[in-house]
C-alpha cells in the first residue's frame, strides 16, 4: 500500500503502517514536528519519508497517480480556510490517487452551525494534558483558537485567531463529485458507525 499522509504531525501512526510493510509518505508544515517524526526512523531502509510541505505544494512534488490512500485527520482539513483552495485541495487529491484509492478525511460535524457564533470542539488529551479547541465566528469569518491544560491546572494558549473554513456535508460532496470522485461514504468514526447529527465528527471517505 501507497500511503500518503497530510499533516503527518511526529509520524507515530506512519512508521506503524512502514513497520507492517507499508510506503509511506508524511508531509508537514511544522519544523519540530518533522523533526521529530524524521528520528523516529530506525533504519534508512524503511519505506518511509517525511517532507516539509503543506497540502497547496503537494501536487508540484509527488507523483500523479501513486497512492492508493491519502488522509488528513485531527481536523486539519479545515486549516484550508478559502474556498478556492479547498477546491484545488480535492482535485490535486484527486490526481495524486491511484485508480480505486481513496482520501480519507476527519473533521468536526458542522451541520448545526447555522446562526451559531461559537462552536466549541470536543477536547482531547491523555492524563497529563488536555487540548481545548474553539471556533469563533467574527466579520463573517471562523477564526479558531486553542488552548493546553497542564495536569497542575496551568493553561497555555497554542493557537489564536487561526482562520478555518465551516465545511458541512453537503459542501464536501459537491467539492468531491466537482472533482472527480465517484464514491463519498461519511461515517460518524473510524469504526464506521453511522452518522447522526449528533456525531461530534465526521469521517468521509471519497474513492
Amino acid at each position: 500500500m501507497k500511503y500518503l499522509r497530510i499533516g503527518c504531525g511526529t509520524g507515530f501512526f506512519e512508521h506503524q503502517l512502514s513497520t507492517e510493510g507499508a510506503d509511506v509518505t508524511g508531509i508537514e508544515t511544522i519544523p519540530p514536528l518533522l523533526e521529530s517524526a524524521n528520528r523516529r526512523r530506525r533504519t534508512q531502509l524503511m519505506s518511509i519519508r517525511f517532507f516539509q510541505m503543506s497540502s497547496l505544494e503537494m501536487s508540484r512534488f509527488l507523483g500523479p497517480g501513486f497512492y492508493n490512500i491519502i488522509s488528513i485527520l485531527n481536523d486539519r482539513l479545515i486549516l484550508t480556510h478559502d474556498e478556492v483552495l479547498m477546491k484545488k485541495f480535492f482535485f490535486d487529491c484527486r490526481n495524486l490517487l491511484s485508480d480505486g484509492g481513496k482520501l480519507i478525511f476527519s473533521i468536526p460535524n458542522f451541520e448545526d452551525s447555522a446562526g451559531k457564533s461559537r462552536i466549541s470542539l470536543p477536547s482531547r488529551g491523555s492524563i497529563r494534558v488536555r487540548l481545548d479547541s474553539e471556533i469563533v465566528s467574527r466579520d463573517g469569518k471562523w477564526f479558531l483558537a486553542q488552548s493546553i491544560e497542564t495536569g497542575n491546572g496551568r493553561i497555555y494558549p497554542v493557537s489564536v485567531d487561526v482562520p478555518v473554513m465551516i465545511i458541512t456535508r453537503a459542501e464536501i460532496l459537491e467539492l468531491a463529485r466537482g472533482a472527480g470522485f465517484g464514491t463519498i461514504e461519511f461515517f460518524a468514526d473510524f469504526a464506521r458507525r453511522p452518522l447522526s447529527s449528533e456525531s461530534p465528527s465526521v469521517v468521509a471517505v471519497l474513492s
